[in-house]
């Protein structure tokens, strides 16, 4: 679990995301919440496209390597954080021997509170000046060359980044996540559903393909947690036109199941129709 594929998708972020919040909701625990926060801010940050929507992926390479844009040295951190070294370099584990092609990937093997009994210090100290260096860091990592970016912005991956965000939205009462929220539900209503079906993908400015059953259902699930959280009738609407129209497109009366694709789709070999989950 320390070496992770560098690659990040817009999928994975979005799934976590939405369990961190039940989590949350489970165990009222700050570390899961503060995880959960960060990473859809991540994803507003790293992932947004300008007009709305969520890009696909980021590469795990850059510079020809994979992690470059991720990993450090420990000289690197000490330039970087001055007198706040001190305390985010055993919080991170960089007093141990570098754990990735002779650099470090960042993780946290001890407690906050552990480093501070260690230090000497207050627990508050450790916080304050991670909090600190994860800034300092952030900011001299942004001059680094950049690893790719997939910028196809797919319906069903954001529909299930649309329910992550609002489900954090009025669990976490963050109202830059509401906003976010109903930007992308926003977006999803006026570049991916047309007569109520809902498109695949959408990339410079373009939508095309017609979409998947997963397409229809995941945005149709997040405009539901959209109205969960708005209480606006609109969003409840779209849902239920796009339900109609998977009934309508997708379903096999005898079999009593529904097709991947819709009825009137491009005609294949065979007209897939998984019933267990993909990755």
């Amino acid at each position: 679990w320390l070496v992770p594929h560098f690659e990040k998708m817009l999928y994975d972020n979005a799934l976590l995301s939405r369990l961190g919040v039940h989590l949350w909701q489970a165990t009222r625990d700050p570390e899961v919440r503060r995880v959960t926060e960060e990473t859809i801010d991540w994803a507003a940050r790293e992932m947004m496209a300008p007009q709305g929507g969520f890009y696909s992926s980021l590469d795990a390479d850059s510079e020809g390597y994979e992690g470059t844009f991720y990993v450090w040295t420990r000289e690197e951190v000490e330039r970087a954080l001055g007198s706040d070294a001190a305390l985010a370099i055993p919080y991170w584990g960089l007093s141990q021997e570098p754990n990735f092609e002779g650099k470090y990937i960042l993780y946290v093997p001890n407690e906050m509170s552990v480093v501070a009994a260690r230090a000497g210090v207050a627990p508050d100290d450790v916080s304050e000046a991670v909090a600190n260096a994860r800034a300092a860091l952030l900011a001299r990592r942004a001059r680094r060359e950049r690893p790719g970016r997939d910028e196809k912005v797919l319906a069903s991956w954001n529909g299930l980044m649309l329910r992550a965000i609002a489900e954090s939205a009025r669990a976490f009462a963050r109202d830059d996540h509401r906003a976010l929220a109903i930007r992308t539900g926003e977006f999803l209503l006026r570049e991916m559903v047309r007569d109520g079906r809902v498109m695949r993908s959408h990339t410079g400015g373009i939508t095309r393909i017609a979409g998947y059953l997963e397409d229809h259902t995941a945005v149709a699930l997040g405009f539901l947690d959209l109205y969960g959280l708005t209480f606006d009738h609109r969003w409840l609407e779209a849902a239920r036109s796009i339900g109609d129209a998977v009934d309508r497109w997708f379903w096999d009366e005898p079999t009593g199941a529904y097709f991947d694709t819709a009825s009137d789709h491009e005609a294949l070999l065979t007209r897939p129709r998984d019933v267990t989950d993909n990755a």
